[in-house]
């Protein structure tokens, strides 16, 4: 079997998603990059994450082919790839439809710094321009908007996050969402004080080596 340990590391962030209540159902996908193969391993389509198991991911090579696995990947494998074609630090993609990074992508609304953890992944997070589910376009438009920064507002669809392993794209995916609801329930009682780009610089000094997650 090949990339057994990512496979295993998949199946367990996908039921963590579900139990922290970042998703639901068979919302969203995760993947992992092994960079030396040149292999990606990722959640298969329409499955519940309690009922995945390790033989059920999909191995796919950075040309987007499948290797191995008798599932369908997930449909959003194309916007995974891209990104381990493209970028040197991102060895791990979350996506997810979290209920508040969602309702600011459907108001195809940015998240400013509100907080100074939103520097986990850059000093704001954009949003998309929007494109249909699964296809090249929105793997383009997603690619472009998280240019310098580890997550992106997927327009009037959800949240995705890349990282250098998956302990730390979800540990990213959880921030950004708490992110997310602290600017939605300070926008509803006023307007949020929006931290200046130089602390956010800072922030982002800093988180270079605090709070990293090892697998």
């Amino acid at each position: 079997m090949l990339m057994k340990k990512e496979r295993e590391l998949i199946v367990e962030y996908g039921k963590r998603l579900s139990t922290t209540g970042l998703t639901k159902g068979t919302g969203g996908n995760l993947s992992i990059y092994n960079r030396e193969e040149k292999l990606m391993a990722i959640s298969p389509s329409g499955i519940d994450y309690f009922q995945i198991k390790p033989e059920d991911i999909v191995i796919l090579n950075i040309k987007g082919e499948k290797i191995e696995g008798d599932k369908t990947p997930s449909s959003e494998a194309e916007m995974h790839r891209i990104f381990y074609e493209r970028r040197t630090d991102i060895d791990a993609m979350i996506h997810t439809h979290t209920m508040y990074a969602t309702t600011l992508a459907c108001l195809n609304w940015s998240l400013p710094p509100v907080h100074y953890m939103v520097a986990l992944a850059g000093l704001d997070i954009r949003c998309t321009k929007y494109a249909t589910y699964g296809t090249k376009e929105l793997a383009e438009n997603a690619f472009e908007a998280m240019k310098g920064r580890k997550a992106v507002l997927l327009a009037n669809h959800g949240l995705l996050v890349g990282a250098k392993d998956l302990p730390n794209a979800f540990n990213i995916t959880e921030e950004i969402e708490y992110c997310a609801e602290l600017y939605y329930r300070a926008k509803c009682i006023g307007e949020p004080v929006i931290l200046p780009e130089e602390e956010m610089i800072l922030m982002l000094e800093k988180f270079e080596t605090y709070g990293q997650r090892e697998p």
